[in-house]
Formats: C-alpha cells, sequence, structure tokens
C-alpha cells in the first residue's frame, strides 16, 4: 500500500468522479483507475461502487476513508515537523473568503504570511459562507472568513473581524426616507435586494423574518454590495446590508432595521492548528485584522 494509492483513492471518494479526480490529482484517469484496482487487490474489497455515474463509497470504502485521511495527515505532518525543527515551514494552505466581501487586511496577512514563509503555497478560493464552514469542517479548507449569523460555528475555532446591525437602504424620494425608525414590517411593504441564501447577512435577516412569520418580497439577490447598492440606488428595491456596508455608499439613505438586534458578523474561522505553517498564518491574520486601517 502506497501512500499515493490513498491519495487518490481519498480524492475520487470527495470528487465522487473519477475524471475529475484524475484532474486533481495531475494524473490520467487510467492512473487513478489501476492505483485504486490493485489498493483494493491488497485490501481485499472493493472500495467504490462503480455501477452508476456518480462514484459512490461501498460499506468498506466508508470504513477506509477517515483512516485514509489520517495516514495522509500524518505523512504531510512528518514533513512540516522537520521543517518546524529546521525552521523551514512548507505544504499547502487553503484560504477561504465569503463571495462578494473584499477585505484587504486578508490580503496584507497572506502577503505577509507569503513574505515570509515563501515555502507554502496558498490558495485562495471565494465561496458561500455555508460551503465554507463545511470545508473547514472536512478539512478542505484550513482558514476562513465568512459572514455568519453566530460568533462560533459549532466545532470550531473564530475570530469576529466585524459585528454590525442590519440596515436598509434607499435612494432620495423613497418613502422610507420619510420614516425615523424602519422595522422589517415597514421594509417588507417594498421589494427587496439581498445577499443570497448561505450569507452571514442573509442568515440574519431571514431569522428575524421568520421570527416574526414574515415573508419579504426579495426580488433581486446579488452576492456583492456594490451590486446590491446600485440596483437599489436605481429605485428597483430596498437594499439589506449591514452598516460599514451602506455607509460608502453617499447616494443611498440609510435606516437601522429597529427590530433585527441580531448582529451580521464576519470571523476568521478555523479548525486545527497542528501545522507551524497554519498556526502561523494565524499570527499574520490576528495582526492584520487587530492593527487600525484607514
Amino acid at each position: 500500500m502506497e501512500l499515493r494509492q490513498l491519495e487518490y483513492f481519498v480524492a475520487v471518494a470527495e470528487e465522487q468522479n473519477f475524471t475529475r479526480a484524475a484532474e486533481r490529482v495531475h494524473i490520467s484517469q487510467s492512473g487513478v483507475s489501476a492505483q485504486i484496482r490493485q489498493l483494493e487487490r491488497e485490501l481485499g474489497a472493493e472500495l467504490f461502487d462503480r455501477s452508476t455515474r456518480t462514484v459512490t463509497l461501498t460499506v468498506a470504502g466508508k470504513a477506509a476513508l477517515e483512516h485514509a485521511r489520517a495516514a495522509l495527515a500524518a505523512a504531510g505532518a512528518v514533513g512540516q515537523a522537520v521543517g518546524e525543527v529546521t525552521d523551514l515551514i512548507r505544504g499547502r494552505l487553503t484560504v477561504g473568503m465569503v463571495i462578494g466581501c473584499t477585505l484587504t487586511p486578508l490580503f496584507d496577512a497572506l502577503a505577509a504570511f507569503h513574505r515570509a514563509y515563501p515555502g507554502v503555497e496558498i490558495s485562495l478560493l471565494e465561496d458561500s459562507s455555508d460551503r465554507l464552514v463545511e470545508g473547514v469542517r472536512t478539512g478542505t479548507v484550513d482558514l476562513a472568513l465568512i459572514g455568519a449569523a453566530t460568533a462560533t460555528p459549532d466545532g470550531l475555532d473564530a475570530l469576529t473581524i466585524i459585528s454590525e446591525r442590519l440596515v436598509a437602504a434607499v435612494p432620495a424620494g423613497h418613502p422610507l426616507t420619510k420614516q425615523r425608525r424602519v422595522t422589517l414590517r415597514d421594509l417588507i411593504a417594498h421589494p427587496i435586494v439581498c445577499m443570497p441564501p448561505g450569507t452571514g447577512l442573509r442568515t440574519v435577516f431571514d431569522q428575524a423574518c421568520a421570527a416574526q412569520s414574515l415573508q419579504p418580497a426579495i426580488t433581486l439577490q446579488a452576492s456583492a454590495a456594490d451590486a446590491i447598492a446600485g440596483l437599489a440606488a436605481r429605485g428597483l428595491a430596498v437594499a439589506v446590508l449591514s452598516d460599514s456596508m451602506a455607509a460608502r455608499y453617499r447616494d443611498l439613505t440609510v435606516r437601522t432595521i429597529d427590530d433585527v438586534d441580531t448582529p451580521a458578523l464576519l470571523a476568521l474561522i478555523w479548525k486545527n492548528t497542528h501545522s507551524p505553517g497554519m498556526r502561523e498564518l494565524l499570527v499574520h491574520s490576528r495582526k492584520a485584522f487587530t492593527k487600525p486601517h484607514p
């Protein structure tokens, strides 16, 4: 049994497809298939059900998966441990960032970390907060910047970056500009543009509406604050944003939604700090997000 066979096995299990797994590990599909077959012969059991288009794990495969992941992690830890002793931190880290949220301190942290440890390969990906949380839980993402409705997702560590109330943003002349206070009931009398499900801000908004049995007409959705504000500025809908997001748009009038007390959060989340590279990235991230920014 070889480590590369375990790597291919984990790739197929996670991708549920031999072609995608082959692309991920950068060898041919036939090469992946041959190595998996060899592994199955050594183990004396089939690891995958290949009878359907989507490849699924057999009972034996499910039993083997976590052990295979643990073996690969242990092998990687050997190199990292040696690197730590010799002051050479190497490896690969995957950093996630919620779609539509661009915070320069995160880029500052990555740049400072890269200068200090050029031997570590950094991958940056955008996705919904829900998917990033799941990625951190399963280990496919090491560190993620997410939007959330709670400070710390279950089973993970977190550092809250921003905690803000939700606001309604409307153009000049909109009926809501005449009100000094705005409630959810006031808001749902109008079409709404908001972030899509899976984002922290949308989760806060949906939960607040559900608590009052309200059904808002969310006619438009966009992942970027600029797009949401642009649609609202043209009178298409009322924008639901966080306070600091809306403050950037001088052509919009902002009203805090009085009866939404739960703040929308931005937080860094992670699961484990076994690797020295991950520990150092956290140090740089904490520095970047806690120092004053203009």
